[in-house]
């Protein structure tokens, strides 16, 4: 037989160390005061918590429900009292008399009524007359030419004024030219009558209604 020789075993590898065991021993004695600290925390938490205080209940005694009357009802209204109306003598009519009637007998004649004269309105007061508005020959929008000085006037140096007294229809136009006033000088006249027959006249109002009239036209020769 052959035989195998084993190498010797070394028995100081599988012990452990004098470190290792006061390391372990630490662990377990700061294992055994830290839940000795637990225990004791808890005991001390405990007597800590104060219990809430108690809490008392009383019946109270039931009220009494009061109980509710019914309104008396209202008493009935006093009936009216009728008085007794007062009885009314009856009028008397006629009364038979026992003398005797006169067999006739005569009645005074009435005077005659008096005749009443019926009293007259009194006339109606007169309408205020009416304003004339006096006819015009010198508005702007007449265009009226002004008379022709004669030549031969203005030679002799002849000058004057004349009043023309013109009668105007109710539409504006010279009805009449009739001379009020001369200045002397015919030519001079009969020039300014033969212009102011032409022209065109603002005629006479009586309110809002055109009416005929007359006005005064004053034509001045003059030379410069």
């Amino acid at each position: 037989m052959t035989s195998i020789a084993l190498p010797p075993l070394d028995c100081s590898e599988t012990r452990p160390s004098l470190g290792e065991r006061l390391g372990n021993g630490a662990v377990v004695v700061a294992l055994h005061l830290l839940l000795g600290y637990a225990a004791l925390y808890l005991s001390v938490k405990n007597d800590l918590i104060q219990l809430p205080p108690s809490i008392s209940v009383r019946l109270l005694p039931m009220m009494e429900e009061k109980k509710v009357e019914p309104p008396k009802p209202l008493p009935p209204p006093p009936k009216p009292v009728r008085r007794p109306q007062p009885v009314q003598a009856q009028p008397v009519l006629a009364v038979t008399s026992k003398e005797p009637s006169p067999s006739s007998f005569a009645v005074a004649p009435q005077p005659p009524a008096p005749t009443v004269q019926p009293i007259a309105a009194p006339p109606a007061p007169p309408a205020p007359p009416v304003a004339v508005v006096a006819a015009r020959f010198d508005a702007d929008y007449l265009h009226n030419p002004k008379p022709v000085y004669p030549a031969l006037s203005r030679r002799n140096a002849e000058e004057g004024k004349v009043l023309l007294k013109v009668r105007v229809s109710a539409q504006g136009t010279a009805l009449d030219v009739a001379i009020s006033k001369s200045s002397t000088f015919a030519r001079l006249d009969k020039a300014a009558a033969e212009a102011v027959a032409q022209w065109r006249f603002v005629p006479a109002r009586r309110g809002d209604e055109p009416v005929e009239s007359s006005v005064i036209v004053p034509i001045t020769f003059a030379l410069e």
